[in-house]
């Protein structure tokens, strides 16, 4: 039997921006349907229940999920996600500590839940689109002239960067209702409307990690692995020992703080050795690079060799001119215009020509 509609499944955060998205998408005549994903037993981590702020507990945010999906007067559904969540998102992320590198889980729990494990619910929904209250948009390529992903209105919350792993063949599917809006107008809608969570503030941080360290939480889930990451940190370029260190998983790239050393003048982490479990420290010099090699590469559009493309090294880093030399089909090295600092091993390099999300990869 043939919809009288188009529908739509909403993927439910409990947050003012997917509340927004979904009702924002009941107004434009979508027969919306709300989805939340209980992904982690929040038990595990130490959670702040403030009135008003966001949190990181799941079961506060499923509460508000809900509220806003009865204001709306929609279907609304809980999925539990938790085993795709550990094997996909925490497991990843702990891996890569012990790597001695530092992860970005938020990409990979939008790959393989909000865009994979979603998406199959979509259908079988029997949905037409999965909208999420990212700020992105979907535009047409004037390159290839396929649907591609666009930066959103408001820049400072562009979320186009944990994107870059989705499959050009589904974004004709996708739908992203306040990718044209700013925060504060999304504010004033939400209280406009009254839903519930129009004031609630903006979560902050990784969610599973809670108000803790992040190297308290490798250590939890892998304790007898942590063991044996102690060792040494070295001064760069020469090698002098400085100290002993209680692991890798306790240092990032660019970091000046708790180092457990004093030096004439600031050092920073410059470089960490999984192999010897050796942490490198040095002057801010150290911390520039004009060239990394890009593993891992997912591709959105079209590109050139020798092209210029805008280059994010993370989330909130503004972008930078880089030429583009592939190796092959799936890694790459590119040379900055300008030397860049904290390339970390780990994050992500994401590609932008202009405002088009052209595509990305992992940092060696």
């Amino acid at each position: 039997m043939k919809k009288e509609k188009p529908r739509v499944l909403v993927a439910m955060s409990g947050g003012v921006d997917s509340s927004v998205a979904a009702a924002l998408l009941k107004e434009q005549g979508y027969d919306v349907i709300g989805v939340t994903m209980q992904v982690w037993d929040y038990t595990q981590t130490d959670c702040s229940l403030e009135e008003g702020n966001g949190t990181c507990c799941s079961s506060i945010d499923v509460d508000d999920a809900r509220s806003v999906a009865d204001a709306l007067e929609i279907p609304f559904y809980v999925i539990n996600c938790e085993n795709e969540f550990k094997q996909n998102v925490i497991d990843p992320f702990v891996d890569s500590y012990l790597k001695g590198e530092t992860p970005i889980p938020c990409v990979n729990c939008n790959t393989y839940l909000k865009f994979d494990y979603l998406l199959d619910k979509m259908r079988e929904l029997d949905c037409d689109y999965l909208a999420t209250g990212h700020y992105a948009q979907v535009q047409t390529s004037p390159v290839s002239g396929k649907k591609s992903i666009v930066t959103s209105s408001d820049d400072w919350k562009d979320q186009t960067y944990f994107l870059f792993t989705l499959k050009s063949e589904i974004i004709d599917k996708l739908l992203f209702p306040v990718g044209t809006w700013k925060k504060p107008e999304l504010r004033e809608y939400a209280e406009k409307l009254s839903l519930p969570v129009a004031k609630k503030k903006d979560s902050t941080g990784i969610c599973f990690v809670g108000n803790g360290d992040y190297s308290d939480f490798v250590a939890r889930q892998a304790p007898d692995k942590v063991e044996n990451l102690k060792g040494v940190l070295k001064k760069f370029p020469s090698g002098e020992v400085l100290a002993g260190h209680g692991g890798t998983h306790k240092f990032t790239y660019g970091q000046r703080k708790g180092l457990g050393v004093s030096w004439t003048e600031p050092l920073y982490v410059v470089k960490i050795e999984a192999e010897t479990n050796t942490v490198w420290l040095g002057e801010e010099k150290y911390l520039y690079s004009s060239e990394v090699e890009v593993k891992d590469l997912n591709l959105l559009d079209d590109i050139e060799s020798g092209e210029v493309l805008r280059v994010k090294i993370r989330f909130q880093h503004q972008g930078a001119n880089a030429v583009v030399e592939k190796n092959g089909s799936d890694s790459l090295r590119l040379k900055f215009e300008q030397a860049q600092r904290s390339v970390t091993p780990g994050q992500a390099a994401v590609f932008y020509r202009d405002k088009q999300l052209v595509g990305g990869g992992w940092i060696l």
